[in-house]
């Protein structure tokens, strides 16, 4: 005996995988685990699954679709309560549910076209079809972008944001790092210069994981070759930033512009100065002194405001990957390729029309000619 266990059969078809499955409930130990597949391990042809391929059979036996696995590996890799929100959209098969309607009405725009194929030699026919598929093939493009805009927050909370520290030498990025950590991630000099690559630190902030990135300081000119390369990635940090906080001290007159309009712009060492100081010189900047603490609480509100806003998704906000978006922006140009047809190219409209809908089609991994052939054409009449 290796242990007192509850066993459970399931039958397929109607299992997670769509076959017949086995369920061994043990107590839990590693040790009667490991007793167990020793167990397995003498019976011919058991073997254990490797890495995904209980979900893989699950899509082969059409149990669920891409969508619904790339859910399901966000739900597991889930760090946050927006990432599980979001996750569970497309696990749960409400975002497949939004890709199917939008598949099933460019179908009916392709029955509409074809049906005036069918029947060119009636009067009329290719006149009315263009006349009822032109303005909603137009329509549905503009769907489409705009879904695709809304897709850049969704694709932000499953990620996570990069919020980029940066300034010049010497102003307290690194302090502002270590404070807003609640750890000391980054090396604290008075020496100017001494962050020379990229220093990160993984928070939380509104709930959603975020690294927050240290990066060397930006001065026009240096002699030193390591100091130029920590500028070089600081630039490329800047321009890839979610979220950008320009560090100025308070006790420096003139500053190096940033590369980009910061999101959120900091005066730091305000316990040199006034506040009103601080305002005079820099409109809308957030005065902060790390050594003190005075006003880190309204940094740590700001950076709050910012992800919170940047991260709350609509109802249409499904494409969290690339793969995704790439479909979409397909579908798009193909519709728009469809558009700029005329009257006596209807076939080649169609064509694009059916390019549009195979693109949407493989996002879930669902393809069926027979989702062309069976519309019927309701909206259609021949002759009139």
């Amino acid at each position: 005996m290796i242990d007192r266990a509850l066993l459970l059969r399931f039958q397929g078809p109607g299992t997670a995988t769509g076959e017949d499955l086995v369920e061994f409930h043990l107590h839990g130990s590693t040790v009667v685990v490991q007793r167990l597949f020793v167990e397995f391990a003498s019976f011919e042809a058991c073997r254990p699954a490797e890495p995904g391929e209980f979900t893989r059979r699950a899509f082969a036996n059409e149990r669920i679709d891409l969508v619904e696995v790339e859910g399901l590996a966000d739900l597991l890799a889930a760090e946050s309560e927006p990432q599980r929100r979001l996750a569970m959209r497309q696990f749960s098969g409400d975002a497949s549910s939004i890709y199917l309607s939008w598949h099933r009405e460019l179908v009916g725009v392709l029955a509409i076209i074809e049906a005036a194929i069918d029947f060119a030699d009636e009067d009329g026919v290719a006149v009315q079809a263009l006349e009822l598929a032109v303005p909603r093939i137009a329509a549905f493009s503009t769907k489409l972008e705009t879904a695709l805009e809304e897709s850049v927050r969704a694709a932000t909370v499953r990620r996570g944001l990069r919020i980029v520290i940066a300034g010049e030498p010497n102003v307290g990025k690194s302090s502002l790092l270590n404070a807003l950590a609640g750890r000391k991630a980054a090396i604290v000099s008075e020496l100017a210069g001494t962050t020379r690559d990229v220093v990160e630190a993984a928070m939380m902030v509104a709930g959603l994981p975020v690294v927050l990135a240290d990066t060397a300081g930006l001065r026009d000119e240096t002699q030193d070759v390591i100091e130029r390369e920590g500028v070089a990635r600081s630039l490329d940090e800047i321009g890839a930033a979610d979220v950008l906080v320009w560090v100025r001290s308070a006790a420096d007159e003139e500053c190096v512009m940033p590369p980009r309009v910061p999101d959120i712009l900091l005066v730091n060492k305000s316990d040199l100065v006034s506040r009103e100081s601080i305002l005079d010189r820099n409109d809308g900047a957030l005065g902060v002194s790390v050594k003190t603490g005075d006003g880190l609480k309204d940094v740590r509100d700001a950076l709050a405001g910012l992800v919170s806003a940047r991260t709350d998704v609509g109802e249409n906000a499904i494409m969290v990957r690339e793969r995704h978006r790439s479909a979409i922006s397909e579908s798009i140009r193909s519709l728009n390729d469809a558009l700029s047809k005329g009257g006596d190219s209807l076939e080649l409209m169609a064509e694009d029309v059916r390019k549009a809908a195979a693109a949407l089609s493989s996002i879930t991994g669902r393809v069926d000619v027979e989702d062309f052939l069976g519309q019927i054409f309701s909206e259609f009449c021949i002759g009139k």
